[in-house]
């Protein structure tokens, strides 16, 4: 069977080794996370929601749209657990972001019948080596066939960030979704497409089948390379500000086996709690 990796776990070793190693070497989960990614996923079950109303024809009206968000959101919010990083933002920022989200979607594509919707929050998995050894996994936010037959390939994104195209032309997630896909919906064109919802601005990507035979075949060594790694350096950048796991970081002071002592103590209350046969 093979060992499955997704973007955001390769993204975790480029970003930070050391991260990667207290997520998934040593199985540390995060205990807090960051309102940006709060958001998102409120955003995300939002459009899901929506479309699955949308194919029963009964297209909700925005404010309702909105009043479930708020309901969601506040049913999900806890303040121990989810964390402001920058200053001078508070939750009342967060909620109006994930409302304008939604305004500029609902917006730009009401009454959502330019395209056809071919799945929601479909779960991607697929080999990258013919011997089965290491293998890609993922969720796509929506796949559609657009008016001109091709299928596209969507994600939703709620940050402020707008890359450019060049940036878009190299980025690995959808094009991953894409060899996953396959001939799934047979010869037609594929379109990876980008809604940078809380700007209501869209980014188009197309990849050739030589461009993805090279990212299948880059991707692979990359894994290999991690799978062979025995060191785990903390790398330090901005990202560190938003990081739940600075507490058991080198780079923040914390000694070498704080990370071992607390994996082993997870380790120790999950025994305890497993049934005793008898």
């Amino acid at each position: 069977m093979a060992k499955l990796y997704s973007h955001s776990r390769l993204n975790s070793w480029e970003n930070c080794p050391k991260k990667f190693e207290l997520r998934y070497r040593l199985g540390i989960p995060e205990e807090t996370e960051g309102i940006e990614g709060f958001v998102g996923k409120r955003v995300h079950e939002i459009l899901e929601r929506l479309y699955e109303f949308v194919a029963k024809d009964q297209v909700p009206s925005l404010r309702r749209v909105i009043e479930r968000f708020d309901a969601i959101f506040d049913e999900n919010y806890d303040a121990n657990r989810v964390k402001i990083v920058k200053d001078g933002y508070d939750i009342e920022y967060y909620r109006a972001l994930g409302h304008r989200c939604l305004q500029n979607y609902y917006r730009s594509h009401y009454p959502f019948d330019q395209d056809e919707t071919l799945g929601l929050e479909t779960h991607i998995q697929f080999n990258l080596d013919p011997e089965g050894r290491y293998g890609i996994q993922g969720f796509v936010d929506r796949i559609v066939r657009a008016q001109d037959g091709a299928i596209e390939i969507q994600d939703y994104k709620t940050g402020e960030y707008i890359p450019n195209q060049k940036r878009i032309d190299a980025d690995r997630q959808l094009a991953l979704y894409q060899i996953g896909i396959g001939r799934r919906f047979g010869d037609a064109p594929v379109r990876l497409v980008w809604q940078y919802l809380s700007k209501g601005i869209t980014r188009v990507s197309t990849r050739s089948a030589e461009a993805l035979e090279q990212l299948q075949e880059n991707t692979l060594a990359l894994i290999e390379r991690i799978e062979a790694a025995d060191q785990f350096p903390a790398k330090k950048t901005n990202l560190c500000r938003w990081c739940t796991y600075k507490p058991l970081c080198p780079a923040f002071g914390a000694s070498e086996e704080a990370a071992l002592e607390k994996a082993q103590e997870l380790r120790q209350k999950e025994n305890a709690n497993q049934p005793r046969l008898l």
